[in-house]
This record gives C-alpha cells, sequence and structure tokens, in this order.
C-alpha cells in the first residue's frame, strides 16, 4: 500500500506491477521514469500545466549550482527534529525535486525511517524528480486536490508553491506538523535594482494559518554573486516576476553579466490541532 489515494473516486490504491489500482479498477499506469500521473484530465487548465521544461531545467541548474544550499541545509536542519522515527513526509509542490532529495538524503542519514512522497502539476518536473531521487515517490497531482489519502502523513513541505489549508490539514495525521518556506521582505532585493525603475520588498504574511498551531519561524539571510547572464536568467525565471514584467525591464535582465543580491526565506513551522 501506498499514501495515494484514486483521483477519480478517492479510494485506496495498490501497486500492481507497473501500475495503481483502486479497488473500482481505475488504473494508473508508472512511467519509465517511477512518477504516476494522477492529474485527471478534467482538473487540467492546460494540454501540460504548471512550469515547462524549459523552466524545470533552468531551476535545476540552478539549484544545483548551491545559490540556495542555505536554504536547503537549513531546512533539512529543521525537518530532521521535526519528523517522527518513522513516517511519512510530503512535499506538496516539489517542482524538479530537489529539496525532496535532500530531504530524504538527510532523514536517511540521521536514522530516521521516513517515506518521501512529491507531487506537483507540472509532468516534465515530477519527471525530472523521480530520476534524481529513486528514494523517493512521485506523482503528477494538483495541491489543490491532492492524490494523498486522508490523515497520512506526519509531515508535509511545502516551498513557494500555492497554499491550501484544506487539503494540507485533510493529508495531515493528527498533530501532523507542516514545514512552508516563503520569501524573506529582502529576497532578490538587488536583482529587483538592477532592473526596476522601483524596486519593492515583499510583503510577509501574517504567521497565523487557521486549522494550524504556529510552532516558530527560522530565516535563512545570505548573499549569493552570480557571475554569468545564465545564472541570473535561470533565477529570474524561477520568480513569479518573470510574469510581470514588462519589455524594457526584460532588456535590462538580457544586459546584465554578473549580479550580486541577497536571499532572504522563512521557513516557517506548525502543527495540525485537533
Amino acid at each position: 500500500m501506498s499514501i495515494w489515494s484514486c483521483p477519480v473516486c478517492g479510494g485506496d490504491m495498490e501497486r500492481r506491477e507497473r501500475s495503481l489500482v483502486c479497488s473500482k479498477g481505475h488504473m494508473f499506469d508508472y512511467a519509465r521514469s517511477g512518477y504516476v500521473n494522477l492529474l485527471p484530465v478534467n482538473r487540467k487548465r492546460t494540454k501540460d500545466p504548471g512550469d515547462n521544461a524549459l523552466m524545470v531545467q533552468a531551476r535545476r541548474s540552478f539549484l544545483n549550482a548551491g545559490y540556495y544550499k542555505p536554504l536547503c541545509d537549513r531546512l533539512c536542519g529543521v525537518l530532521v527534529p521535526l519528523s517522527p522515527a518513522q513516517g511519512v513526509l510530503l512535499d506538496a509542490g516539489c517542482g524538479e525535486g530537489y529539496y525532496t532529495k535532500n530531504a530524504a538524503e538527510a532523514l536517511a542519514q540521521s536514522g530516521k525511517q521516513m517515506e518521501v512522497y512529491g507531487v506537483d502539476i507540472a509532468k516534465c518536473a515530477v519527471d525530472a524528480a523521480a530520476r534524481s531521487c529513486k528514494s523517493a515517490g512521485f506523482a503528477v497531482g494538483s495541491v489543490f486536490h491532492l492524490p494523498v489519502k486522508d490523515e497520512s502523513c506526519d509531515v508535509l513541505m511545502s516551498l513557494f508553491a500555492p497554499y491550501c489549508g484544506g487539503e494540507f490539514q485533510r493529508v495531515l495525521k493528527p498533530e501532523g506538523k507542516m514545514v512552508l518556506v516563503i520569501p524573506g521582505e529582502m529576497h532578490l532585493m538587488g536583482l529587483k535594482q538592477a532592473i526596476y525603475d522601483k524596486p519593492y520588498a515583499n510583503e510577509v504574511q501574517d504567521y497565523a494559518l487557521e486549522g494550524f498551531r504556529f510552532l516558530g519561524a527560522e530565516r535563512v539571510e545570505a548573499e549569493i554573486f552570480l557571475e554569468n547572464s545564465e545564472d541570473i536568467r535561470s533565477l529570474f525565471s524561477m520568480t513569479p516576476y518573470y510574469y510581470k514584467t514588462g519589455r524594457e525591464e526584460h532588456r535590462r535582465l538580457e544586459e546584465l553579466e554578473e549580479l550580486r543580491t541577497q536571499i532572504s526565506f522563512e521557513i516557517l513551522q506548525y502543527e495540525k490541532e485537533v
């Protein structure tokens, strides 16, 4: 058995060779790379929702270069003591699996026996995650309709993905833990100053979330230096600014050959209220 639930009828699923099958006979095949697609056609707003292959590759290259390693290291430092000795961790909105893989490795090295899973709506991202992290299970699915059983997860983490409080509460066990990562107030200010006439700080929302008890926040701040235009473009394509920036600002970005900027994150920790 796994944590996956049938996206058609909501029933439990079991693996039969290269497929997942529910009690009503709904069947979903595993891809060669090891993930399963649990996103029904009627829940797709486009043919291929989520990030495209170019964006996924740009993010992989940027993250694998180590620019966000301070965040990854601290995230793992939070997850290990927060996790039980044995249980399930779900990465909701896992992308290409960079943080999923590092979390799985950190938990294993600590002696924790945690099953690790990841869900993302972008098929190309999940395919990349499944290829890079064979110790975790991955599925294509929406965080708004997680193909995951009720109260099956001990820990849920979500980095820069949409917050879906009702779904996160549903899949977490009683007193299950949740870790959210959000941009800090001054995140990427150097990038903004380089391309915008009026750069602005990020608005950090109130920590209180309905249905969860706030446990604490950790701030991660560092300065990174990008010494080539390719890494700068990769970073920019990872941000929401990519879609909201005009032609003139894109021109300024293309002219940048190096960039020094602050990175700032907040790691928020919660416990599901019973």
